[in-house]
């Protein structure tokens, strides 16, 4: 069967999907349905970051489903208080508030910053602004992607909601300039993933702190992607020694089998809430719960954050150390790197296709920049058996 016609005809075209059907996977792993075998180095842009198949995570997930599953929070389970217990002591913040995907848990933020701009900053009802980066990506709600700066996610999807103001990322001073008495929070990624991994400059961070607390200004970090030991730190906004007032987590939360997300925050901001303003159907269910729990008993006892701080290091060395002229620069943390190409020789997309036929499963974003973000267990005999064949495409692509 062509199963790749099928999809086509079947579904919105709203991904242009790499030319392979994967049958199974197993830590870094994945097999297509002519047997192929080929080295994960996306991880399902962090959803699988403790590699395909976790043991662990797979025993807990059935022992749940067996007993309870799916329920609302119309009722209490044994299981939702551990979790969220462990997320915030993991995280040093106070509460946390339940979701299912990493875009509901970019709502729930702002959501909250703005009650909070109300409530408790005494902002005039209806005026509250949040400033963002250019080149964010938070995901695909409508008004998240009203603020986008990228024209292509924004296209016939108006009209937008207000309230939001664009500033050069990783221009802590853009950010102080556009602050008013009606800015409630600035939210941002501490490490940009769909701009091409963009790591801001050294102190970035410590400065929006200092800042935000200047002006009683919420500080909200995004780390769906680059949270949870993927650039080689719990969280990123750790390399600065800092700590935000809310936090954005999602995909390596659910293990790589379950959507599981959560905003977490301080008391002040989570004070907001009341029984009604906010929910989720899915959201904290008792396998979903089961299952976050797992995932960061399976962080933090493998060692995984180490892991991507020393595994990373040694892919960002060899990346590096690649002789070809179309690499314009690599930059990254971790296990999560980009790899910026001259687009003017070659796609990046172009070099995604010919890892492809070389074994190895990668994703540009916007033509120029290849992603490498394997699971955090990649070992370095793995990451050799991916740079020989990624040094033999890029040595092929010199142009």
């Amino acid at each position: 069967m062509d199963f790749i016609a099928l999809e086509r005809s079947v579904t919105a075209a709203n991904y242009d999907s790499l030319p392979v059907v994967l049958r199974e996977a197993k830590g870094v792993w994945a097999t297509d349905t002519e047997g192929r075998r080929y080295l994960d180095m996306m991880s399902a842009y962090s959803a699988v970051s403790l590699g395909h198949g976790h043991p662990r995570i797979l025993k807990a997930m059935m022992e749940q489903a067996s007993k309870l599953a799916v329920t609302s929070r119309a009722y209490h389970t044994e299981l939702l208080g551990p979790f969220l217990e462990r997320l915030v002591q993991i995280t040093g913040l106070d509460m946390a508030l339940p979701m299912n995907t990493g875009a509901e848990a970019v709502e729930t933020a702002i959501k909250a910053a703005r009650r909070w701009g109300y409530a408790k900053k005494k902002i005039a009802q209806d005026r509250a602004e949040i400033i963002v980066a250019n080149n964010n990506f938070h995901g695909r709600t409508t008004t998240i992607v009203g603020f986008s700066s990228d024209e292509s996610y924004r296209e016939g999807f108006g009209p937008f909601s207000g309230g939001f103001k664009l500033v050069p990322f990783g221009d802590a001073g853009a950010i102080e300039q556009a602050i008013t008495g009606n800015t409630c929070a600035v939210l941002i990624e501490p490490i940009q993933g769909e701009a091409g991994i963009v790591v801001p400059p050294e102190g970035y961070l410590r400065d929006l702190r200092a800042i935000c607390d200047r002006h009683n200004v919420l500080l909200m970090l995004d780390e769906v992607q680059s949270g949870l030991g993927r650039t080689g730190r719990w969280f990123a906004y750790q390399h600065e020694g800092i700590k935000p007032d809310g936090l954005i987590l999602g995909k390596a939360l659910g293990g790589g089998v379950y959507p599981v997300s959560a905003f977490v925050g301080t008391h002040e901001v989570m004070s907001v809430f009341n029984p009604g303003s906010h929910g989720s159907t899915f959201g904290g269910n008792a396998l979903a719960a089961r299952i976050g729990l797992e995932a960061l008993a399976v962080i933090e006892e493998e060692h995984l954050v180490e892991r991507s701080a020393e595994m990373g290091g040694y892919l960002q060395d060899r990346l590096r150390a690649m002789r070809s002229n179309i690499v314009k620069e690599v930059r990254g943390r971790g296990l999560w790197v980009g790899v910026e190409v001259d687009a003017n020789v070659v796609s990046a997309r172009t070099i995604c296709d010919a890892l492809l036929q070389n074994g190895v499963l990668s994703k540009d974003t916007h033509g120029t920049v290849l992603r490498f973000a394997p699971p955090l267990t990649i070992t370095r005999d793995e990451i050799d058996w991916g740079m020989e064949r990624i040094e033999r495409v890029f040595a092929r692509a010199i142009h």
